[in-house]
């Protein structure tokens, strides 16, 4: 055992812990007047500040859930520690070497888990940051590089390398004293038939630091062909890792996101990192997980949320990135401060916008965010025709719901008042009443947004469903300007799918005439999930004559595209009514010449479609 440590040192441990330092790497305080401070509490759900910190006396009490003590027991309670462990890890961040009562100075195996841990993946992190530079690692460095990242940026976040071999890390970190034991509970290390292994071999390594700066975790990134495993590979759960309330990047990014009152959200480490260096220093991302009610909680101990601040997430302009944002609007609620969707038309992530346009593309992404709300219930009208009154109505059913979920009275009110422009009733007091009519059920009666999606009756689906058809059946009819629409252009995921996969296959010049080898081609590259919609349409019939194929087929690409530039229209039309004309004159001449624009290309559109 390792002995009790000292009473004089855990005395220095608490003098050499300021408390309002101490909590401050979990929590933003602010002055309370009367030297003290306050902040939201860690331990407990609160929107108005009740945690109160003296540092005069080294103390913290929250008075709505009544948890109070000092530096070590603040440690203990936030990381779930026992007091040993706690006074371990004030002591290795004040720089002071514990002595223990029974037996002086308790080398480092004797120490608490976390500290062993913690300890054992800073030792990791630098095994690996030196591989780096090997021979062996030269396709990591290409990697970077061709992402737009130099060796000085690398080294800024720590990245490494880890050895294409089954022992290389393991043998490193035992022979530093650490156990086996150590390094599987830990997820430095699996199981293997003759003992432990490297859990990541021929990788590109990213180390996740918690809040505090700690290494507790890896994310790593294949590189090898031969490679079978998943594209990224994260630490699995472990006592110090859980990647429940993980973000990586939040150890660099919470003085900004404290000082700037904004966190943005992303979903990659790359992104990260292009974020940071394009001077949006407060993106974090979440480890191998969606964001969820624990990364809430950690962002709004540092936003000090009370309404004031931002969250921004980014996704990808395609069905999975829309999909992320409903997921996202069902957790929106729980931030006081307001929640944006920063989207990239064509589809960029934030690294590759930055490789393609520069740092100022990516700054304007965060800068061209939407409401979240405003985001949510357009990606779900945006599935519907609304250039028929069926469609209208189909679309004010499947948004009302999102709409009245919204628990702010007089917000609701005004993402009503949109709707009704949004769709083109000119009839607020229709859309406000079925808002107010679904707002009074019981919450678990009201259609959830993810849920409100049409069926394979709704109109919209049934000309993205034809389009499909024709392209696993007769893709010579719709040519070349099919594979120019855009995965974009389609409301259901499994039709966006369908449309990648085309892609991927040739697109529709590999497809010509279609046949068993078209088919074949786009069955071999489905998913599961896939194929039955790829033997659907193969099989389902094209229901007009053979000598009018090529005019059906000009007609529903072109109803496809007029949808499209429809919808462009639609938010174009929404971001001008935000403009004012007079203050605002050059970017509203901008934006109506692009309106005039739109409007004559659809007025082409339609006529070919009716023409056809």
């Amino acid at each position: 055992m390792a002995g009790r440590i000292s009473d004089a040192d855990i005395a220095l441990v608490r003098e050499r812990s300021p408390i309002a330092d101490v909590v401050g790497e979990y929590v933003q305080l602010r002055n309370a007047g009367g030297g003290n401070l306050k902040g939201l509490c860690p331990f407990h759900e609160e929107k108005s500040p009740s945690f109160n910190v003296t540092p005069a006396r080294g103390m913290y009490f929250c008075f709505g859930c009544s948890e109070g003590g000092d530096a070590i027991t603040f440690i203990q309670k936030i990381d779930a520690l026992s007091f040993a462990e706690a006074v371990e890890r004030l002591a290795a961040r004040a720089g002071l070497q514990l002595r223990y009562e029974q037996g002086g100075y308790v080398p480092g195996r004797q120490q608490g888990e976390r500290a062993r841990l913690i300890e054992a993946h800073r030792a990791a992190a630098e095994f690996y940051l030196a591989q780096l530079t090997s021979p062996e690692a030269a396709p990591g460095r290409r990697f970077l590089s061709e992402r737009g990242f130099e060796r000085v940026d690398a080294e800024h976040f720590g990245i490494g390398y880890a050895p294409n071999e089954w022992e290389a890390l393991t043998r490193h970190l035992m022979a530093r004293g650490f156990t086996a034991q150590e390094l599987l509970r830990g997820g430095l290390a699996a199981e293997g038939r003759r003992g432990p292994r490297d859990r990541f071999r021929g990788r590109l390594i990213w180390p996740i630091r918690d809040i505090t700066g700690d290494v507790i975790g890896f994310g790593a990134r294949k590189l090898l062909d031969a490679d079978d495993g998943p594209k990224y590979l994260n630490t699995p759960e472990s006592p110090i890792y859980h990647k429940s309330s993980v973000l990586y990047g939040i150890d660099l990014a919470k003085r900004e996101i404290s000082k700037r009152s904004q966190a943005v959200i992303v979903e990659g480490y790359t992104d990260v990192m292009a974020l940071h260096l394009a001077g949006v220093p407060t993106a974090v991302a979440t480890c191998g997980t969606a964001f969820g009610e624990d990364h809430i909680k950690v962002l709004r101990r540092i936003l000090f949320d009370q309404g004031q601040g931002e969250v921004i997430f980014t996704f990808d302009g395609d069905s999975a990135g829309q999909k992320a944002a409903l997921r996202a609007f069902q957790d929106e609620q729980k931030f006081v401060t307001q929640t944006y969707v920063a989207v990239q038309p064509d589809g960029l992530d934030p690294c590759d916008l930055r490789v393609k346009h520069g740092d100022a593309a990516v700054r304007d992404l965060v800068a061209s965010r939407e409401p979240l709300f405003a985001f949510a219930i357009r990606s779900v009208i945006a599935r519907y025709d609304l250039n028929t009154n069926e469609g209208k109505l189909s679309a004010l059913d499947a948004a009302a719901p999102v709409v009245a979920s919204i628990k702010d009275r007089a917000l609701r009110h005004m993402y009503a008042v949109d709707l009704d422009r949004w769709l083109g009733f000119m009839n607020e007091r229709l859309v406000v009443e079925r808002i107010q009519e679904i707002a009074a059920r019981p919450v678990e009666t009201r259609a959830q947004p993810r849920a409100a999606r049409p069926g394979p009756a709704d109109p919209m689906v049934r000309l993205e469903s034809e389009a499909l058809k024709l392209a696993v059946q007769r893709p010579a009819l719709l040519g070349p300007e099919f594979d120019t629409l855009g995965a974009a252009t389609f409301t259901q995921p499994e039709h966006a799918a369908l449309y990648e996969l085309i892609l991927t296959a040739g697109g529709t010049a590999a497809g010509g005439p279609g046949g068993r080898q078209w088919v074949e081609r786009l069955m071999d590259g489905a998913t599961e999930e896939l194929r039955p919609l790829v033997t659907r349409l193969a099989v389902e019939e094209v229901r007009v004559d053979v000598n009018v194929e090529e005019r059906y087929s000009t007609a529903v690409l072109a109803k496809l595209q007029e949808i499209t530039v429809g919808r462009a229209l639609d938010g174009l039309k929404a971001r001008m009514q935000r403009l004012n004309p007079v203050e605002e004159q050059q970017e509203y001449n901008r934006m109506f010449a692009e309106l005039v624009a739109l409007e004559q290309q659809r007025r082409v559109l339609r006529e070919r479609a009716a023409g056809a």
